[in-house]
């Protein structure tokens, strides 16, 4: 690794051939709002559980909410693309506390069905709320009773009138405490993925009580269980056909997924640049603690993951911008991400000893974040699994 002047979170990144001038500068926009606005701030809004609400208008003026999105909507249009988002993830990362990431970032799985499935007056309804940063929205999938298994969900929808009504509950929601809007999958048919629908529910409406939940990581993104009882839910607000709704929670997760994975990916750079920086510096037995063998060939590891993750990474976003959906290799990408990242969390913890283990380090707060990481959107088994039946097997 002699080539390198430093080991850091640029130069643990593989060359990616897709990236052009407009991505360079998208970084370094990304990068100085990181800086400016996030950065400086990290422990108060870990401390506190949220992040602050004028945060998500400065990041929609910073072009972050709207990415990918339409002009008219008020997105930033379509001169970006995938490699974009897919920076915007990395680069959020670098704070090294995904629940900032999280909160700051739900519309990301909230948002799209609507996008993609919802109607015109819908859009034109939600979206400028969103992508301003007046308002948030959170997906609602996982319910007490299962999560990974969406086929089988129970919170139930009945016609009533000119609309529904909404008994059951979700947990585990990401911004379930302060969106305004919830993304709903509801079952309105028979059993199985045939009777599910999806639903935009206005968390203000009477009825729906949200308890919020602590947790190891993501402090700073609430989390809560939410409950409907009797909640009415307008004709109108169907997000897509009635009883298709399964089709379209699978096609969100494909997005979700590769955003994860850039994200783990990012994370294992932080814990490798602070890895590397403390034992460059760090003295034992009379010399550096990079000096010994054992500590180097821990960082070259953790380098060695690295590039092959975001080497798929790289691949992975590629095929689905031309449209592609790698639904078997995006599940493994996933894994492979999280392993990386766990697996450089460790080693990063082990180098820096109890500096790493002090609140307020990036490492700490990424070493226990790990697990959400690997288990939120599809955990490692399920994806696996889902790998397999994809490949024939």
């Amino acid at each position: 690794m002699s080539k390198y002047d430093v080991i850091d979170f640029d130069s643990l990144r593989p060359p990616n051939p897709s990236i052009d001038e407009s991505h360079i500068l998208w970084r370094e926009s990304v990068r100085r709002f990181v800086d400016s606005e996030i950065m400086p701030h990290v422990e108060t809004w870990e401390e506190a559980g949220r992040i602050p609400r004028n945060l998500y208008p400065k990041a929609a003026k910073a072009g972050l909410l709207g990415l990918n999105y339409p002009e008219n909507l008020g997105g930033g249009g379509q001169d970006s693309d995938i490699f974009h988002s897919i920076i915007n993830s990395e680069e959020l990362a670098r704070c090294g506390a995904g629940g900032i990431v999280a909160a700051l970032m739900i519309h990301g799985i909230g948002l799209p069905p609507i996008m993609a499935l919802g109607s015109d007056a819908m859009k034109q309804k939600i979206a400028p709320q969103i992508l301003s940063g007046e308002k948030q929205i959170s997906l609602g999938i996982t319910e007490p009773s299962g999560g990974s298994d969406v086929a089988k969900l129970q919170t139930k929808a009945v016609r009533d009138g000119n609309g529904w009504r909404i008994n059951g509950s979700k947990t585990y929601i990401t911004g379930g405490m302060t969106s305004k809007w919830l993304t709903t999958a509801v079952r309105t048919g028979d059993s199985g993925m045939g009777g599910i629908s999806l639903m935009l529910i206005d968390l203000e409406s009477e009825g729906v009580t949200r308890t919020e939940l602590p947790k190891m990581g993501w402090w700073s993104s609430d989390t809560a269980t939410i409950h409907f009882d009797d909640v009415f839910v307008p004709a109108d607000d169907i997000i897509g056909i009635e009883n298709q709704g399964f089709y379209g929670i699978m096609a969100n997760f494909n997005s979700e997924r590769l955003g994860m994975a850039a994200q783990a990916a990012a994370y294992a750079r932080v814990c490798t640049e602070e890895a590397a920086a403390w034992a460059q510096q760090r003295e034992t037995f009379g010399k550096r603690l990079a000096d010994h063998q054992a500590i180097r060939h821990k960082i070259a590891n953790m380098a060695q993951r690295i590039w092959a993750t975001t080497s798929f990474l790289d691949n992975c976003a590629w095929r689905v911008h031309n449209g592609e959906s790698p639904i078997a290799e995006l599940a493994m990408l996933k894994v492979q991400a999280t392993e990386t990242m766990e697996y450089c969390a460790r080693e990063a913890m082990q180098i820096l000893g109890g500096t790493g283990f002090i609140r307020g380090h990036r490492v700490e707060r990424i070493y226990r974040e790990v697990r959400v990481m690997a288990i939120g959107g599809g955990s490692e088994e399920i994806m696996r699994d889902l790998a397999a039946r994809q490949m024939g097997i």
